[in-house]
């Protein structure tokens, strides 16, 4: 069982890498090995709806910028895939949206690779449109037919500048209350034997 945590922050060390790490070490206090990518420090350029991913079925994007392939392969081989945000004007980044847009449509022109995986978005924001955000993101997961479970609010926290989001209680618990959800639907569906013992 692997985890991959995708920060959409273009800051490293922020709040949404803290959230994103967070549930990391949820997952792995459960066995749960996890990677986190920080997009911030890749180059991955937005889709230009080419549509060669769906001529070629190669599981390749066409478009040859540094960092999106290696991303994608990581997102495939992933049981659980969790990304995180923070709001811009009300939205997403446009980091993790060009990775969303192009990986989404690389996996459905391949027969939807990210089918039944389970993930989820985290969002943070200084005071609001964590919602907003929150379902943008969601979208993608739902449209990608993977398996998204609760938690004991919207995986969203309060936070401007680094290391703010520390403060948020509820917060925090919000997202290692996903964390232990993932572990949980992990065991039920494949079984505790699919997970892979805690890294030193």
């Amino acid at each position: 069982m692997q985890a991959l945590a995708i920060c959409g922050s273009p800051r490293k060390d922020g709040n949404t890498e803290i959230l994103l790490r967070t549930c990391l070490d949820r997952l792995k206090a459960h066995g749960i090995a996890g990677e986190l990518v920080l997009l911030g420090a890749k180059n991955v350029k937005p889709c230009q709806a080419c549509n060669a991913c769906f001529k070629n079925k190669n599981r390749a994007c066409v478009m040859k910028d540094d960092d999106f392939q290696a991303i994608f392969e990581k997102m495939a081989a992933a049981d659980i895939i969790v990304v995180g945000s923070p709001v811009y004007f009300g939205s997403a980044t446009p980091q993790i949206m060009a990775l969303l847009d192009r990986a989404g449509y690389v996996s459905r022109a391949n027969g939807n690779l990210f089918s039944r995986k389970l993930g989820g978005p985290i969002v943070v924001a200084r005071r609001a449109g964590q919602n907003f955000t929150f379902a943008q993101l969601l979208f993608w997961f739902m449209i990608s037919d993977m398996v998204v479970p609760g938690s004991s609010y919207w995986n969203i926290a309060f936070g401007r500048a680094p290391g703010e989001v520390n403060n948020d209680a509820e917060g925090l618990q919000t997202v290692e209350r996903f964390a232990e959800n993932l572990a949980w639907l992990a065991d039920k569906l494949c079984g505790p034997d699919a997970r892979r013992s805690p890294e030193p």
